[in-house]
Protein backbone atom coordinates (compact mmCIF):
# COMPACT_ATOMS: atom_id res chain seq x y z
CA UNK A 1 0.00 0.00 0.00
CA UNK A 2 1.34 3.45 -0.94
CA UNK A 3 2.11 5.91 1.83
CA UNK A 4 0.07 9.07 2.14
CA UNK A 5 1.83 12.12 0.69
CA UNK A 6 3.57 14.33 3.25
CA UNK A 7 2.01 17.45 1.71
CA UNK A 8 -1.32 18.38 0.12
CA UNK A 9 -1.11 17.86 -3.66
CA UNK A 10 -3.72 20.55 -4.29
CA UNK A 11 -1.68 23.07 -2.28
CA UNK A 12 1.43 22.01 -4.20
CA UNK A 13 -0.32 22.87 -7.46
CA UNK A 14 -1.21 26.34 -6.20
CA UNK A 15 2.04 27.65 -7.66
CA UNK A 16 2.21 28.31 -11.41
CA UNK A 17 5.83 27.16 -11.63
CA UNK A 18 4.96 23.81 -10.09
CA UNK A 19 2.06 23.41 -12.50
CA UNK A 20 4.44 24.18 -15.38
CA UNK A 21 6.95 21.64 -14.07
CA UNK A 22 4.27 18.98 -13.78
CA UNK A 23 3.13 19.75 -17.32
CA UNK A 24 6.69 19.33 -18.62
CA UNK A 25 7.03 16.05 -16.75
CA UNK A 26 3.73 14.85 -18.19
CA UNK A 27 5.38 15.02 -21.63
CA UNK A 28 8.41 12.96 -20.58
CA UNK A 29 10.80 12.39 -17.71
CA UNK A 30 13.44 15.09 -17.27
CA UNK A 31 16.39 16.15 -15.18
CA UNK A 32 16.51 19.43 -13.27
CA UNK A 33 18.67 21.24 -15.84
CA UNK A 34 16.24 20.33 -18.63
CA UNK A 35 13.31 21.70 -16.63
CA UNK A 36 15.23 24.85 -15.71
CA UNK A 37 16.03 25.46 -19.39
CA UNK A 38 12.31 25.46 -20.15
CA UNK A 39 11.27 27.88 -17.39
CA UNK A 40 12.22 31.40 -16.31
CA UNK A 41 13.47 30.19 -12.91
CA UNK A 42 16.83 28.99 -11.63
CA UNK A 43 17.95 25.39 -11.17
CA UNK A 44 17.86 25.74 -7.35
CA UNK A 45 14.28 27.05 -7.61
CA UNK A 46 13.33 24.11 -9.83
CA UNK A 47 14.86 21.74 -7.29
CA UNK A 48 12.82 23.34 -4.48
CA UNK A 49 9.62 23.08 -6.53
CA UNK A 50 10.38 19.44 -7.37
CA UNK A 51 10.84 18.69 -3.68
CA UNK A 52 7.38 20.14 -2.94
CA UNK A 53 5.85 18.11 -5.79
CA UNK A 54 7.61 14.96 -4.60
CA UNK A 55 6.46 15.51 -0.99
CA UNK A 56 2.91 15.91 -2.34
CA UNK A 57 3.17 12.56 -4.14
CA UNK A 58 2.98 14.06 -7.63
CA UNK A 59 6.50 13.31 -8.90
CA UNK A 60 9.09 10.62 -8.32
CA UNK A 61 12.79 10.66 -8.96
CA UNK A 62 15.49 8.10 -9.61
CA UNK A 63 19.24 8.20 -9.81
CA UNK A 64 20.90 7.82 -13.17
CA UNK A 65 24.61 8.10 -12.58
CA UNK A 66 25.15 11.45 -10.87
CA UNK A 67 21.86 12.90 -12.13
CA UNK A 68 18.33 12.72 -10.79
CA UNK A 69 15.61 11.99 -13.30
CA UNK A 70 12.09 13.17 -12.44
CA UNK A 71 8.77 11.90 -13.74
CA UNK A 72 5.10 12.16 -12.87
CA UNK A 73 4.00 9.80 -10.12
CA UNK A 74 0.95 8.19 -11.67
CA UNK A 75 -0.33 7.06 -8.26
CA UNK A 76 -0.50 10.63 -6.95
CA UNK A 77 -2.12 12.00 -10.09
CA UNK A 78 -4.63 9.13 -10.09
CA UNK A 79 -5.51 9.82 -6.46
CA UNK A 80 -6.21 13.46 -7.33
CA UNK A 81 -8.29 12.43 -10.35
CA UNK A 82 -10.32 10.01 -8.23
CA UNK A 83 -10.92 12.67 -5.59
CA UNK A 84 -12.06 15.21 -8.21
CA UNK A 85 -14.28 12.63 -9.86
CA UNK A 86 -15.96 11.93 -6.51
CA UNK A 87 -16.48 15.63 -5.88
CA UNK A 88 -17.81 16.26 -9.40
CA UNK A 89 -20.00 13.16 -9.17
CA UNK A 90 -21.61 14.40 -5.96
CA UNK A 91 -22.00 17.93 -7.37
CA UNK A 92 -23.51 16.57 -10.58
CA UNK A 93 -25.99 14.47 -8.61
CA UNK A 94 -27.07 17.53 -6.58
CA UNK A 95 -27.37 19.62 -9.75
CA UNK A 96 -29.48 16.91 -11.42
CA UNK A 97 -31.74 16.71 -8.35
CA UNK A 98 -32.14 20.49 -8.26
CA UNK A 99 -32.84 20.64 -12.00
CA UNK A 100 -35.45 17.87 -11.72
CA UNK A 101 -37.12 19.68 -8.82
CA UNK A 102 -37.23 22.95 -10.75
CA UNK A 103 -38.55 21.36 -13.93
CA UNK A 104 -41.03 19.31 -11.88
CA UNK A 105 -42.43 22.42 -10.16
CA UNK A 106 -42.65 24.21 -13.53
CA UNK A 107 -44.79 21.35 -14.83
CA UNK A 108 -47.09 21.63 -11.78
CA UNK A 109 -47.71 25.33 -12.52
CA UNK A 110 -48.88 24.66 -16.08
Amino acid sequence: MAAEPAADPFAALGDQNRRAILQLLAERERQVSDIANQLPISRPAVSRHLRVLRDAGLVVDRAEGTKRIYSVDDRGVEAMRTYMQEIWGAATARFRLAAENVSGSDADER
